[in-house]
């Protein structure tokens, strides 16, 4: 199967129960030995995947345009067609209940398949849905905060890891080394291929960090749910949401009126929202139109979690990178009014 870097899957009808393949996938041919196709389970991770295998190995991202990763159910024939790959790169995460599903059925099953955990050895580093660290960095907190994963339940883990440029060049040597082992003959040119990349992923962590010292202030306000606690927690400033960090979360009167009295008092021009929590270019959500009505704000810029894509940047090519550099890094720098 030769596919381009940015092929994607469209799906086809009919649901297909991961609990019932064991009789489904019989007699499914797998090449056996080495890496020359496989899936990943969301935007981000696919991009990774195929910067780390370049023309070794054809991968797939069966989530469509304009879609998210978390939860996404599959569809039609896609979780047998991931068994006759040769790999399969997810996030061991509720959020991928599918993910985790299929995952279980191949390391079962069909030991052919390499079944690789992005977050193997992460588990120091991720924080929960409710965790609050301030203004501490990652570099300084020496993994104190983070006992209460020592037996590995990540049950109440914040899934959006991803987002953080440091932990992202720690997911793709894992995918580089994982890969590597799968298919020796490729390994070095897959930790060469992860070296380039990170150093790149090391170029967008230095631009926050510049970012962030040039700040005028030290909190965002965000018009939807905080996929984003990695990077405030990694960069030390605070982003402001009426909602939480769940999609489910709506606000409430009070919880909009002190984001408004907070935009007002701190100077605050332009808001954020989710690109992925409206439908055209030109659209706003309802909440970020609520703060924008009601404070002093001007503006409005939107921020991707790179966790998806869209058409248009499919069309051009964006990959996780793009997405930070061309959508991330001008809105909090406007929203952090750094000049």
């Amino acid at each position: 199967m030769n596919l381009s870097r940015r092929t994607f899957l469209q799906g086809s009808a009919g649901s297909v129960a991961v609990g019932s393949l064991a009789g489904c996938l019989d007699g499914v041919a797998r090449t056996g030995e080495g890496v020359d196709s496989g899936y990943a389970a969301f935007f981000a991770l696919w991009d990774w995947t195929q910067h780390v295998t370049g023309d070794e190995a054809s991968f797939e991202n069966p989530v469509g345009a304009g879609e998210m990763g978390h939860g996404w159910e599959p569809d039609g024939t896609l979780v047998t067609d991931i068994a006759s790959t040769d790999a399969f790169v997810y996030l061991d995460l509720p959020e991928f209940s599918w993910a985790q599903d299929v995952a279980t059925t191949l390391e079962a099953d069909y030991e052919t398949v390499a079944v690789i955990d992005g977050l193997e050895g992460l588990d120091d580093e991720l924080l929960d849905w409710d965790h609050d660290h301030g203004h501490n960095d990652h570099d300084d907190h020496g993994h104190n905060d983070h006992d209460d994963h020592g037996d590995h339940d990540r049950g109440n883990v914040d899934p959006h890891v991803w987002v953080d440029p440091v932990l992202a060049r720690e997911i793709v040597t894992t995918i580089a080394d994982e890969l590597g082992a799968a298919a020796p003959d490729s390994a070095e040119t897959f930790e060469d291929n992860a070296a380039a990349y990170n150093d790149r992923l090391e170029t967008l962590d230095e631009r926050f960090r510049t970012l962030v010292d040039e700040a005028e202030r030290d909190v965002a306000v965000l018009a939807g749910h905080n996929s984003y606690k990695y990077l405030q927690h990694r960069y030390g400033f605070e982003i402001h949401t009426p909602t939480g960090v769940s999609p489910q979360d709506e606000p409430d009167f009070d919880a909009l009126s002190s984001t408004i009295e907070l935009v007002d008092d701190r100077g605050i021009e332009t808001i954020l929202y989710d690109r992925f929590e409206v439908a055209g270019e030109d659209d706003l959500p309802r909440q970020a139109r609520t703060i924008l009505e009601g404070s002093s704000a001007t503006d409005a810029m939107p921020v991707t979690p790179a966790e998806g894509t869209l058409k248009t940047w499919q069309q051009n090519d964006w990959g996780y990178l793009e997405q930070m550099e061309e959508i991330n890094i001008p809105a909090f720098r406007e929203a952090l009014g750094a000049q």
